[in-house]
């Protein structure tokens, strides 16, 4: 288990996320957070567990520091601790998130140190993210490891070359808005059937779940599965044939190129 002293600058909604996924990963006394006004992080503080902190304090001290900030931030929080880091003799690693801002960029703001770019997911919050991530080429093998260890409890890491990252991040990174609008409209057209509304989201998101691990699990392209229930004249290929001729799958398609687009230009 990494044991290294672990700063979080930013613990917004996806910051704070992975800072509570790091808690039960490490534990909560390896662990300080910043954020935007000392109050926020002092109540994040006593609600995790975790030593409250500022940028400057935490670009002394820790070992691995996440950069939990907007694209648009990102130059301003290096302006106030790249003259810390540049003092600084030993080795620190850099965690950023920051959608569409390479890991070349960040490690140039911050004086040359380290850097890995993660794209983390929603399902995090559950241990059930994905959490793409590459790094700025000279990150070594055991941090890359240690990374791991600290967001064990937040899913699964998987390590790319950073063309691919921004495409991850349109899919992984968006993609769950989006399913949770599908999920969301089948419970609302159950509901319309007659179920009670409790009973259809409930319904609607084991439905969403079980098929896409059924897509993990049997390693069969979904193509194949969605024939396999659509038997010649019943219910499933009509629903499919309404999907069809609503432009369901254009719409899916088009939902996650325009992510990607956004993503590109947000690094600019």
């Amino acid at each position: 288990m990494y044991c290294g002293r672990i700063g979080f600058i930013g613990v917004g909604n996806m910051g704070g996320v992975l800072a509570r996924a790091a808690c039960r990963s490490v534990g909560a006394e390896y662990i300080s957070v910043s954020s935007r006004t000392p109050e926020s992080a002092r109540a994040f503080a006593e609600r995790n567990g975790v030593k409250a902190s500022s940028n400057k304090e935490i670009a002394e001290d820790a070992d691995m520091i996440f950069i939990g900030v907007k694209p648009n931030q990102i130059s301003g929080v290096f302006d106030e601790i790249a003259p810390v880091l540049g003092a600084r003799s030993d080795r620190v690693l850099l965690v950023s998130m920051a959608a569409g801002v390479s890991a070349g960029k960040t490690s140039a703001l911050a004086g040359g140190r380290p850097v890995i770019r993660i794209m983390p997911n929603t399902p995090c919050r559950i241990g059930s993210g994905l959490i793409t991530y590459c790094t700025s080429g000279d990150v070594t093998a055991e941090e890359k490891k240690n990374l791991e260890s600290v967001l064990a409890c937040a899913g699964s890491l998987c390590e790319l070359p950073e063309p691919l990252i921004d495409p991850a991040c349109a899919l992984a990174g968006c993609g769950p808005a989006f399913v949770y609008i599908f999920i969301e409209s089948l419970a609302d057209a159950a509901v319309s059937a007659g179920l009670p509304r409790e009973k259809a989201l409930e319904f609607a998101a084991r439905t969403v779940s079980g098929a896409a691990e059924t897509v993990l699990q049997t390693g069969l392209h979904p193509g194949i599965l969605k024939d396999e229930v659509c038997s010649p004249g019943g219910s499933t290929i009509a629903g499919v044939k309404a999907l069809e001729d609503g432009g369901f799958r254009a719409a899916a398609e088009n939902a996650v190129l325009a992510a990607y687009r956004r993503t590109l230009e947000l690094g600019k």
